[in-house]
């Protein structure tokens, strides 16, 4: 299973001028989706990518497309276990966003690979055994 970050989405659905070149994570997200892989977006993703959005038609043409995808929303255990990972990492002086702690939580307990382009998580990883799949080379990595 992959669960889907923000910045893969931001990246995969955002306008491009006539030319510009595709980004290489959108290139990897088209080809797992044609390749029926068990692709999931969580619930805070999708409010964040809505949150974003300028115009009613944008966020109408961007909702319906998000719709193709299974959401996962979070419970109690999963607030619970990214104020664990916000703790560890305090702790190992790693900071941390609230919303990125909570994507992680859901990508562990859902046993999902974290298809992300944010680096914060690479540095998140070694300190909860969080699983990122990345674009090599799209961000130094």
């Amino acid at each position: 299973m992959i669960l889907l970050d923000t910045s893969v989405l931001s990246l995969a659905f955002r306008h491009r001028r006539v030319g510009e070149p595709e980004p290489r994570v959108a290139t990897t997200l088209r080809r797992l989706v044609a390749e029926d892989a068990p692709l999931i977006v969580p619930g805070i993703v999708l409010q964040e990518l809505l949150s974003g959005v300028r115009t009613a038609r944008e966020f109408d043409r961007l909702k319906a497309t998000l719709e193709g995808f299974p959401l996962v929303m979070a419970e109690r255990d999963d607030h619970v276990a990214a104020a664990r990972i916000a703790n560890v990492c305090a702790r190992m002086g790693v900071s941390t966003s609230t919303v990125d702690c909570l994507i992680a939580a859901l990508a562990i307990s859902r046993k999902a690979a974290l298809f992300t382009w944010d680096t914060d998580f690479i540095r998140m990883a070694p300190h909860c055994g969080l699983t990122l799949l990345m674009v090599p080379g799209s961000h130094g990595v």
